[in-house]
């Protein structure tokens, strides 16, 4: 039985007879996985709509311009795929599986040139009534681009037609030359029109909206519009973006382009969204080693001449601005991008199971980051030994839960069916199921302290009174212990002090103070060393994914949420709780020429 042309591309990446980075291989392997799991989903696959798709391009439109101008619209490999998947693919109804299209490659990949093949091929060649195609772009003049590409193949001769073209046969131009500003498809009232991103008309119907260099657009406010209006649409719609990696500050680009990586990586479900994202792996060396471009330059040697490419290396390794350049926008290298907020390897590698009956009577620190009442919060624990145990449990509110899945990027109901969170009824969070599970940890542990942040421990406080829990909160050395759990305040900033006490003080270890930079600094230490075991949980990686963090001239880091890509609670008292248990665990020496009780501020 012969394998269909996108499914043999799925098949030749993930055997490696065609080099691709990690996000085109996770979406191969989404493809293959799909066609086994997929009718359980009610999705389907249709080699001959896929095959057809692609038979099209080379049978109706001639290329215009580069070095195969004057050729039938051969698609490239990479196009392949992604044609096939868009019109391979169905849902339960029978439409198109993908409403949106994530199309980021580096610079001359035929990106443009495709999404203007596919809306000509939605707007003529589908046997769709009024299929309306926009095509948009951060100005009128970006969105033409795009759009002049479409005029181009239009007017340009049918292969093996002897000269006749799309527009003597089946098309209207309004316009003339470049100043082309509508396409018409009189026999079934479609149309191909241009338009800025922040415009629309009133009411539109989109079979198709393509957006171009979507890392330059300033805000995503068209594009969640013209989105809407996509998902509005019964029937086949979709929406196309296409853009060279984004720069870390190009915000719209960026926040898509990383929905998508979710999506890939399986941290976040949605069956209607299709992304082929190509860059080079973090291990590679783009400016030392030729044999990676191809994963982020997949047209490479076909369309796009090698020889282009290592003239910009070459200018790249001896200038520092053209360098940061080449490695974003030819190798998908995001410049100034703060990535991983650590090592992401020894993130991954400290992963594992922690069972909660295999802890004994090890000392667990506990920590919480409790939020609004219609927030997520987060409870970490931390066993002490020589290698640290961390363990975190998650609630959120019922209330507003489908939208906030699509807000936060979280698919909080698969998480909680995979039983790795609480979803609470109601509106707000309910205190009472986070008191609980506190209270009933400190029954079953040998539980030293719970670090806090001082936001919202109020309401805790009054829960615990509620409930008949006994606790203190700490102090300081100068004022008297209490008794029950004891609560420690965890401060968020980056200002660290350090108070000293001697050798021979027996209470030093209970004296020294949380704070979130020590608390970082701990977390990685242990990281870097493997010496903790980070339970195994989806919103727990999604939540360190997310975190960004800040540094001053001292060092001294903190978790940044304004600048942060989502939640990241979780990250937060992981971190509390270790540096709880750390601080606990270390033995304090006087080695410093202060005084007793002297304090140093950072």
């Amino acid at each position: 039985m012969l394998t269909d042309q996108t499914t043999q591309y799925a098949r030749d990446v993930l055997s490696g007879d065609i080099i691709a980075g990690e996000f085109v291989r996770l979406q191969c392997e989404r493809h293959l996985r799909d066609l086994e799991d997929g009718p359980k989903r009610g999705l389907s696959w249709n080699p001959e709509d896929a095959e057809r798709a692609i038979n099209f391009f080379p049978a109706v439109l001639t290329i215009t311009e580069g070095a195969k101008e004057g050729e039938p619209f051969t698609l490239l490999p990479w196009h392949v795929f992604v044609v096939g998947s868009l019109f391979g693919w169905k849902d339960r109804n029978g439409f198109l599986r993908f409403r949106f299209v994530f199309l980021e490659t580096g610079k001359g990949q035929a990106k443009s040139p495709l999404m203007a093949a596919i809306g000509i091929y939605l707007s003529g060649f589908c046997g769709k009534k009024r299929a309306e195609v926009y095509m948009i772009g951060e100005t009128k003049d970006t969105a033409r681009v795009m759009f002049r590409d479409a005029v181009a193949m239009l007017r340009a001769p049918i292969p093996g037609k002897e000269g006749l073209t799309l527009e003597d046969e089946k098309y209207v131009i309004r316009g003339t030359g470049d100043l082309a500003y509508k396409v018409e498809h009189p026999s079934s009232s479609s149309f191909m029109l241009p338009i800025a991103n922040g415009d629309a008309p009133s009411g539109p119907k989109p079979i198709m909206v393509a957006g171009d260099e979507v890392h330059e657009m300033k805000s995503n406010k068209g594009i969640e519009l013209w989105k809407a209006a996509v998902t509005k649409k019964h029937g086949d719609s979709v929406m196309v973006l296409g853009t060279n990696t984004p720069s870390i500050d190009q915000d719209v680009g960026t926040d898509y382009s990383e929905m998508c990586q979710k999506v890939l990586r399986g941290e976040f479900t949605d069956d209607t969204l299709f992304a082929y994202i190509a860059r080079v792996d973090k291990d590679d060396k783009p400016l030392e080693d030729e044999s990676c471009w191809i994963k982020s330059l997949p047209a490479l040697g076909i369309t796009y001449p090698i020889e282009n490419v290592r003239a910009l290396v070459e200018t790249a390794k001896i200038q520092i601005s053209t360098q940061l350049t080449t490695l974003r926008l030819y190798f998908g290298i995001p410049v100034g991008s703060a990535g991983f907020w650590t090592s992401e390897q020894a993130w991954d590698e400290c992963q594992g199971k922690v069972k909660e009956d295999d802890m004994g009577d090890r000392p667990l620190h506990l920590s919480l980051d409790l939020s609004q009442k219609n927030d997520l919060t987060a409870l970490s624990g931390c066993w002490e030994g020589d290698v640290l145990a961390v363990k975190t449990w998650y609630w959120t509110r019922e209330y507003e839960i489908e939208s906030r899945t699509t807000l936060d990027h979280i698919p909080y109901r698969e998480i909680e069916a995979a039983g790795q969170m609480t979803i609470n009824k109601g509106r707000v969070i309910d205190y009472s199921f986070v008191a609980k599970q506190i209270v009933d940890l400190c029954g079953r542990h040998n539980v030293v302290q719970m670090a806090v942040d001082s936001a919202h421990m109020e309401k805790l406080v009054e829960e615990f009174q509620r409930q008949g829990f006994a606790h203190w909160i700490y102090e300081g050395p100068d004022e008297p212990a209490g008794s029950g759990l004891k609560i420690v305040r965890h401060k968020q900033g980056k200002q660290v002090n350090f108070t000293v006490k001697s050798s021979d003080d027996s209470s030093a270890k209970q004296d020294k103070f949380l704070y979130m930079p020590t608390s970082i600094s701990q977390l990685e230490d242990h990281m870097l060393r493997g010496s903790v075991m980070i339970d195994d949980n989806r919103l727990t990686t999604i939540c360190a994914s997310n975190a960004v963090v800040d540094q001053d001239a001292m060092a001294n880091k903190m978790f940044d949420k304004a600048r942060s890509r989502g939640r990241i609670d979780g990250i937060v008292t992981i971190a509390m709780a270790v540096g709880s248990a750390t601080t606990s665990m270390e033995v304090t020496e006087s080695t410093s020429y202060l005084d007793e009780d002297d304090m140093v501020f950072l």
